[in-house]
């Protein structure tokens, strides 16, 4: 018995040691970008060694790619409790429509996701990324518009792509506008607009 939660315990503070680590880094590159943070100041912030920071992380590269997933992980969680709310389709769709924009509002997910990650993880291993993150939510979004007769059949894959396409330009436009709650009004007229042409 004792055994077993020694491990746990263990386990507890390996983890906790990671959250700190994660949170720190995702501060950290927030703030100052991904060139102007070293391993040195993540540590330090999350008040362990570099030593325990290697033990969970190969490198600064790592680093960035857990707080990358930590940033979009919380997006997508919001987005999925949304999508299966209460409210009708298409209501569900247009608050999700407003709560991507407003990720997109945030200093870490712009900073994180939308500039830095193309550069530091590579632009292909970043849209499979984005991919794996966002393109399932808008393809559910818009097969339940259409089960529920919310809007015409649409070809759902090539639909949601296209919808995907659009929403990661708008997300780089919302982050690099000296007005970005301007451009997001823009962006959520416009996509509305848009699924309005198909709208029953």
């Amino acid at each position: 018995m004792s055994v077993v939660t020694t491990r746990s315990r263990r386990e507890d503070y390996s983890e906790s040691t990671r959250s700190a680590l994660v949170a720190s880094a995702v501060e950290l590159f927030t703030d100052r970008g991904y060139a102007g943070t070293s391993l040195d100041e993540i540590a330090r912030r999350a008040r362990v060694t570099k030593g325990a920071l290697y033990h969970h992380f190969s490198g600064k590269q790592a680093v960035f790619e857990a707080a990358f997933d930590a940033v979009e992980t919380g997006v997508k969680g919001r987005l999925e409790k949304i999508m299966s709310g209460p409210e009708k389709p298409w209501e569900r769709a247009q608050k999700g429509l407003r709560e991507f924009i407003s990720s997109c509002l945030d200093p870490a997910y712009q900073r994180i996701a939308i500039h830095e990650a193309p550069v530091v993880m590579g632009w292909q291993r970043w849209r499979d990324a984005e991919d794996r993150y966002s393109f399932g939510l808008i393809r559910s979004a818009l097969q339940d518009l259409i089960d529920a007769g919310e809007v015409v059949r649409v070809p759902v894959e090539i639909t949601s792509r296209l919808l995907f396409g659009a929403l990661s330009s708008a997300a780089t436009e919302i982050a690099s506008s000296p007005e970005p709650e301007k451009v997001g009004a823009e962006v959520e007229q416009v996509i509305i607009s848009l699924l309005e042409q198909v709208r029953r």
